[in-house]
């Protein structure tokens, strides 16, 4: 049985909410799942994981998807003391080259 860490869409319309879920990979986004490992609330930017259960999955071979996998990077960086990383702000460019 192939093993997924992924999000599982929860909230209402207009104002998602995501469980972090291991579930089988042939199972519907928003089906079953093996167990609950976590929540991402994408309005607030906060992520909430129980962090060994992750560790066991990942260890039995579950492989997460890459928006889940941001996620853990995120999480882990913050729990380990390191500033996320700033993201500079685009500049327009309003002068043409002569």
């Amino acid at each position: 049985m192939a093993v997924k860490i992924r999000l599982a869409r929860m909230g209402s319309k207009k104002r998602p909410y995501y469980r972090i879920v291991a579930a089988d990979a042939r199972s519907p986004r928003d089906g079953r799942f093996l167990e609950r490992l976590g929540t991402y609330d994408p309005h607030a930017e906060s992520v909430t994981l129980n962090a060994p259960r992750v560790e066991y999955w990942e260890s039995q071979g579950a492989t997460a998807t890459d928006t889940v996998e941001r996620l853990l990077r995120r999480a882990r960086n913050i729990a380990a003391g390191k500033a996320p990383r700033a993201v500079k702000p685009k500049t327009k460019k309003t002068e043409k080259k002569k």
